[in-house]
């Protein structure tokens, strides 16, 4: 046998544990037994590929797939496809974290006083109380997932105009999309921190 010493560790710690793995014995579970909820009870929540409800926010399309109600207030999930242009204003989110996956395109983000770009399969995830936004600067849409944790700012995606099929969202105008800061602190604890 072959011992491998790992950095920090004395060849005695390593032999020692490697011998009590000699000394072990395993079993398999107890089969299941008939009537335990452990093995029947169901909540797995599953939004098929298309569904949930889809909005037009601030010139992008976004697909609700998880909100408040359906994981008992642990987050907010959604599917997000950004045109050339699109993406909020920058912002704080003062309650709530949240974090982004790219799944395709390339998007602009800020982080506070920084910029950095973003593709296909990178992950940020920004802590609550930090000025941050996403905008495409590229040619084509970008196609991500975002989410927000706690749950809750679902509704400020449900207060986007419906989509329609077979129609772009209207182009984003910033100089329109400025909210009224007293409505979005108070009914979202968040707040818009637009660039100097």
């Amino acid at each position: 046998m072959t011992v491998t010493v790992h950095p920090g560790r004395s060849h005695s710690t390593v032999v020692t544990h490697i011998g009590a793995w000699r000394n072990c014995s395993m079993s398999l579970p107890p089969p299941p037994v008939p009537g335990d909820s452990r093995y029947t009870t169901r909540g797995v929540v599953h939004v098929p590929f298309g569904e949930g409800p889809t909005r037009w926010v601030a010139g992008d399309t976004y697909t609700l797939k998880a909100d408040s109600h359906s994981t008992n207030g642990s987050l907010t999930l959604v599917e997000a496809t950004v045109p050339p242009g699109g993406g909020p204003l920058p912002h704080v989110h003062y309650a709530n974290d949240e974090a982004f996956y790219l799944i395709s395109g390339t998007l602009e983000f800020v982080d506070g006083d920084r910029t950095l770009t973003a593709g296909p399969g990178d992950f940020l995830f920004v802590p609550r109380g930090i000025r941050h936004r996403f905008t495409n600067k590229g040619l084509h849409a970008a196609k991500m997932l975002f989410l927000f944790t706690p749950a809750g700012l679902e509704e400020s995606v449900l207060e986007g105009e419906v989509a329609r099929a077979g129609e772009q969202p209207p182009p984003f105008d910033p100089s329109t999309f400025v909210l009224d800061r007293h409505y979005i602190m108070e009914r979202y604890q968040t707040e818009q921190l637009l660039d100097p």
